[in-house]
């Protein structure tokens, strides 16, 4: 099971972007994935159909999140066990890892269903919206085990240093969303943008499977299973999960809170954050591809190589980060359009951008060095840094300004506040942690 690339004697800029640059073009596309429900909804259905959507983005991107946290927490052991050169213990945390995957994936799609109405009710969903966003995630949860499932495969692809099948993996996806979506909404409605989503994650799904036994890129084998492994996986799993949902819980809070104010301000916002994702994606891929190529050269022993990592990830990161940054700002308004056509929207959107815009380069900085401490197996600090910024700073800052009378502009003045504190705060903790 050798990986696809040196990241302990190769080329660190020449590795990094190996890595770097699939992820980054399977987060886009991704975004495209995304941006496709959005783009047919909100010119097919209008800013009331939107405005569902937004209500129901924030589960989403909960779901997305814990799956992303916990596969993401696989691939820290794994890395590392592939870095010792280990073949046993990596091909039993494998099976291992999975038969976990499975039963979790199940219990999450029964649980969410059953709670569906009454967290609906906990996010302010509003009577006009709440229909449409009910019969929308009672049918996107019942795909969560297909999403789990690839984003599992995709983490431990990632972890022997493969991450180009992601990209190919999303494309199959994005192109059969984007067919379906179209059709299915104009003689189903709502639901047929929810059913399309469904349909083409289970394919990619199928996709993934074909190509793995095709290609036998790894070996799988359930009777390597290991229940000793099973703590150490919940252990590396839980820190990881709780990092990656937070900015969502985050999110369900701020969804919350705007919505307080009018359907506008929540289809501004659903715009918001439809565009954003331009903006967090590569730094979300930084994050776990350093987590690998880290965890690959603490497992070989090699500190000083995941040093040189953290500081190239660092440069390229910031300076497309502050390209991207700059091109969304300019254009926000129109970008807007895209999406809903209301002056009003475009007006908010455009603040939004204005007042945050730096804040996108910190992100990506605050990720870097989160990627670095999940490669060193220290996710729990990684988790406790998100909990700070998000809960203790965003969270409470966003709900002060929101109520002492700044409005939606205290909202969004709060997130740049959470985005500086967090750059901060990570640089001190991986500095320390790496003493």
């Amino acid at each position: 099971m050798p990986t696809k690339i040196d990241f302990i004697g190769g080329d660190t800029k020449r590795c990094l972007m190996a890595m770097a640059l699939p992820m980054i073009a399977a987060m886009f596309l991704n975004m495209t994935y995304n941006l496709v429900d959005s783009l047919w909804i909100g010119n097919l259905l209008g800013e009331t159909a939107y405005a569902a959507l937004t209500n129901s983005t924030p589960i989403i991107l909960i779901l997305t999140s814990v799956a992303m946290g916990a596969t993401n927490g696989i691939s820290i052991l794994l890395s590392q066990a592939i870095g010792e050169k280990n073949q046993k213990r990596t091909e039993s945390l494998i099976a291992t890892s999975l038969v976990v995957a499975i039963i979790f994936s199940l219990l999450v799609t029964v649980a969410l269903e059953i709670s569906l109405p009454f967290i609906l009710i906990v996010l302010n969903t509003p009577k006009e919206t709440y229909n449409m966003a009910y019969s929308y995630l009672a049918i996107y949860i019942l795909g969560y085990l297909p999403v789990y499932l690839y984003l599992y495969f995709t983490a431990v692809l990632r972890s022997f240093g493969n991450s180009m099948f992601q990209a190919v993996a999303m494309l199959v996806s994005t192109v059969l969303n984007a067919i379906l979506d179209p059709i299915l909404i104009h003689f189903i409605g709502f639901q047929g943008a929810a059913i399309a989503t469904l349909l083409s994650q289970g394919i990619c799904l199928i996709f993934m499977i074909v190509y793995l036994k095709k290609k036998k890129l790894f070996s799988l084998h359930i009777t390597w299973f290991d229940k000793a492994y099973v703590l150490p996986i919940i252990q590396k799993a839980v820190p990881s999960v709780i990092q990656q949902s937070i900015p969502a819980i985050s999110t369900t809070f701020l969804t919350a809170l705007v919505s307080s104010y009018n359907v506008t301000a929540i289809a501004a916002y659903g715009v918001t954050g439809k565009l954003e994702i331009i903006l967090f994606y590569p730094a979300m891929a930084l994050n776990m591809v350093l987590t690998t190529i880290v965890g690959q050269c603490i497992g070989g022993r090699r500190v000083d190589r995941a040093k040189d990592y953290l500081k190239c990830g660092l440069k390229y990161g910031c300076g497309l980060l502050v390209m991207l940054s700059i091109l969304v700002v300019a254009f926000s308004r129109q970008l807007s359009g895209l999406f809903v056509e209301s002056s009003d929207v475009a007006d908010i959107v455009s603040v939004y951008f204005f007042i945050i815009s730096i804040g996108y380069v910190l992100n990506t900085v605050t990720n870097s060095f989160l990627g670095v401490l999940n490669g060193f197996g220290k996710p729990e600090k990684s988790m406790l840094l998100m909990i700070f910024y998000y809960i203790i700073v965003r969270m409470p800052f966003a709900y002060l300004l929101s109520h002492l009378g700044f409005g939606l502009n205290g909202i969004w003045v709060a997130v740049l506040i959470s985005h500086i504190c967090a750059a901060i705060a990570s640089a001190i903790v991986t500095v320390r942690a790496n003493q």
